[in-house]
Parts: structure tokens; C-alpha cells; sequence
């Protein structure tokens, strides 16, 4: 991305001079996308190795979303808000939050590799969840600190490319991985370079607020602030809700994308997680980027556009997962798929710039983890055990397991169409509600 000028903001949102060297914008944006690339890495990697895992412990299609989804879930969304109110206290250091939830996932995933049963590998995937929980919330509040409001998308975007880049990573690697050495090394293999990364971040990434802290005295918000900040904003809500729905089924069907090939396709494990992860992959990275940058760009003029681009391109992602479940070919179906990763990862840019415009800078980290718990609650909670649910359901009335999680992958598509009408409302208010530019 274009190297930005970079300000820490005082609590009060007032900038202070450029940082440089390795606290440039650049760097901690660039080295930010590498930690949640392992976020998702560490995250997905289950979906890849669901049906190895299936065989070897013995496990239903509900049991796979709930390792692959709530179990997870549970956990992550839970601590995130909490986490997040640390992060927004004007004293506490945001890089070692970060640092220290990389360390505690990553050692989590390597705890994954020696499960034996599905209540192991369980608590397994809930220790990754908990890790996880204080990375983005913190993340989005410095990034929000060091880059302009016009430019802010964008930026966000690129951080976002770690949801794409980690799941495309997970979907080769554990292929590839795992068609080798098994399901278990995945886990070990996937898991060990995040222990390394955490002392890289703790030791270059440096907190801008913390400098200011002794000399400013600031004060953060209490909770009690920053909800009532959140709860007078439709805006927060309504697209919070569109990007949950458009989380449910885009989220919620990857859990299975790698068993509904293998078992509706015929692909092998290697060949499921190098197609799958170039799809959702360069797909899902070519949306991230897109949404922020056209966003930025269009949203200078009219916020509208922050709310109604993702709003029409999580419809049209909807219609191509549907698309993909029903294709009667793998490679036509893993083109859809690469289509419905482009418009159902547009929104991450813009929703994250606009909750970080509605939140004022002591509640940003804050805003973020809300807004996070109502998306993963919905996408990686309830998404993979419903859409799991269904394939039972269906498989038992006598489809069979590959046309019975076909077909749950189809119905669940049909939440985009909800997401798109909670989009198009929130962009009605978006431009009243989003504070001032010099104010973000």
C-alpha cells in the first residue's frame, strides 16, 4: 500500500509528529497483516483436515462445527470485549496484547495435533479461540490511531487480507500437509512459527498512546461511555447485522467447502486444499482489497457507499455459493467459489472503517470487539452448527452425506439476502451518524 504519514492520536484525537523507522504505518500494517494471517491460518486449518479428523476420532458432521465453529467461538467472542476494554485504557500497551494472544493461539494449535477425542480437541480449539480474542479488537485501534479517516478503509482492507491469505494458506498447507504426514503434523506445522512471531511483535511494534500517557495524562471511557456511544448508533447495529448474515454463510459454509468436495467431487485431500485455497484465497484477498479501496474512494463524497457496495456484493456472493453447491462440476464450482470469496470478504474494509468512525478514539478497540462478537457469534458460531445440523438432517431423510451437506450449503446461502437488507438500511443513516472527518 502507499506509504501513509503517520500520527498517534492523544485521547483527546488530537495528532502528534510522524513516527518513522520501524514504527511507520507501513511496517505495523504490513506486519499486522502477517499476524492475522496466522489468526486465520491457526483458525481454518480445521476445515481442511475436517474429514481426516471425521474418520480418525470418529465424529458427526454437528461434532465438525462445533471444533470447527462454536467451540471456538464461545470463547472468542466472549473475551473479546473485555480484552478490548483493556486495550482502550490510555496506559495499557496494545503490542503486547497482541503479542502475548499470538503466543497463547499459536501453543493452543500445537495443543490441537495431540487430541485423542472430540472433548480434547474441543478444549483444544476453545485455547485458540481464547488467544485469538485480543488480537483484532486491539489491532483495528491502532491502526485507526496511526491512519487518516479518508484513507482508513484501505488500510483496513490490507489488514484484512489476512483472512483470505490465512485461509488460503490453511486450506494448502494442511492439504498438503496432511495428504503427507497426516492431520496431526498440520496442526504442529502450522502452529509453530506464531510462537516465533509474537517476539517480533512485542519487540518492534511500539504503542504511540503509551509515549503520550505520562505527559497527557489521558482517560479512557468507561464501559458504561462507550456502550451508550454504540447503542444510540443504527448505523453500528444495522451493519453489524449484514455483516453477521453475509459471516453465516460465508463463514459457515467454509467449515465444509473441503468435505463437500471430497464427498460430492471426488477430490483428494491435497487436491481439495491447493484448488480451495487458491478460490477462497485469491479470491477472498482480491474482495479485501477492492472493498476498502472503492470504498475509500466513493465514500469521500457520499458514506452511502461504505453500507450499500457491501450490501450488493454480499447478495451476489450469496448467489454464487448457492451456485457452487448445485454446480455439477468441481472446477466450475471452485470458479463460483472464487467469485462468492470476492463479494462476500468486500465488506471488511468498510464496516471496520465505519465502527472505527462511529467510535471516538477511546472506545475504538471496544467498538471493534462488539461489533466482532455479534459477526464470529453468528459466522463461526452458529454458522458451521447449523449448516452441520442440516447435512445430518438431510443425509438421514435419505440424500446421503455428500447430497445432504450439498444442499444445507444451498439453504444457507439464502442469509445474504438478509444481510443485504440490513446493509441498505444502515446506509440511509450512515452519513448523519459518522462523526466529522478531523474528529476520526
Amino acid at each position: 500500500m502507499e506509504t501513509l504519514n503517520v500520527t498517534a492520536q492523544r485521547s483527546d484525537g488530537s495528532a502528534t509528529t510522524p513516527a518513522r523507522g520501524r514504527d511507520s504505518t507501513s511496517y505495523l500494517i504490513g506486519l499486522l497483516f502477517v499476524v492475522y494471517t496466522l489468526n486465520y491460518l491457526d483458525r481454518q486449518i480445521v476445515n481442511i483436515l475436517a474429514e481426516p479428523i471425521k474418520t480418525d476420532l470418529h465424529l458427526a458432521d454437528w461434532q465438525l462445527g462445533m471444533i470447527s465453529g462454536l467451540a471456538f467461538a464461545l470463547f472468542y467472542t466472549t473475551l473479546g470485549i473485555p480484552l478490548a476494554r483493556w486495550a482502550d485504557s490510555p496506559r495499557k500497551d496494545r503490542a503486547l496484547l497482541i503479542s502475548a494472544s499470538l503466543a497463547v493461539w499459536s501453543a493452543m494449535t500445537l495443543a490441537c495435533a495431540g487430541a485423542t477425542n472430540f472433548t480434547q480437541l474441543m478444549l483444544a480449539r476453545i485455547g485458540v479461540g481464547v488467544g485469538e480474542a485480543g488480537c483484532s479488537p486491539a489491532a483495528h485501534s491502532l491502526i485507526a490511531d496511526r491512519v487518516p479517516a479518508d484513507k482508513r478503509a484501505t488500510a483496513l482492507g490490507v489488514y484484512s487480507l489476512g483472512i483470505p491469505v490465512g485461509k488460503l494458506a490453511g486450506m494448502m498447507l494442511g492439504g498438503y500437509i496432511a495428504h503427507l504426514y497426516g492431520w496431526r503434523a498440520a496442526f504442529m506445522i502450522v502452529g509453530a512459527p506464531g510462537i516465533l512471531l509474537a517476539v517480533v511483535v512485542r519487540l518492534t511494534i511500539k504503542d504511540p498512546r503509551r509515549a503520550l500517557a505520562a505527559a497527557d495524562r489521558p482517560t479512557g471511557s468507561t464501559l458504561g461511555e462507550s456502550w451508550a456511544v454504540l447503542r444510540r448508533s443504527s448505523v453500528f447495529w444495522l451493519g453489524t447485522l449484514g455483516c453477521a448474515f453475509t459471516s453465516l454463510v460465508g463463514t459457515g459454509a467454509a467449515a465444509f467447502l473441503g468435505s463437500f468436495l471430497i464427498r460430492v467431487h471426488n477430490l483428494t485431500i491435497g487436491e481439495t486444499g491447493l484448488w480451495l485455497g487458491l478460490a477462497l484465497g485469491v479470491g477472498g484477498s482480491l474482495g479485501s482489497w477492492l472493498g476498502g479501496s472503492l470504498c475509500d474512494r466513493f465514500g469521500r463524497s457520499d458514506a452511502r457507499y461504505f453500507m450499500l457496495l457491501p450490501g450488493a456484493a454480499s447478495l451476489l456472493g450469496g448467489g454464487l455459493i448457492a451456485g457452487a453447491a448445485l454446480a455439477p462440476g468441481s472446477m466450475l464450482a471452485l470458479c463460483l467459489l472464487a467469485g462468492s470469496a470476492v463479494m462476500t470478504s468486500f465488506w471488511y474494509g468498510p464496516v471496520f472503517a465505519t465502527v472505527q468512525g462511529i467510535a471516538p478514539p477511546s472506545s475504538r478497540a471496544t467498538a471493534a470487539a462488539v461489533h466482532l462478537f455479534v459477526v464470529n457469534a453468528l459466522g463461526f458460531g452458529v454458522g458451521p452448527v447449523v449448516i452441520g445440523a442440516m447435512s445430518d438432517a438431510l443425509n438421514a431423510s435419505g440424500l446421503g452425506p455428500g447430497e445432504g451437506l450439498r444442499w444445507a450449503l444451498a439453504l444457507a446461502a439464502s442469509s445474504t439476502v438478509i444481510a443485504a437488507g440490513f446493509f441498505y438500511a444502515a446506509s440511509r443513516r450512515v452519513n448523519a451518524e459518522l462523526r466529522p472527518p478531523s474528529d476520526r
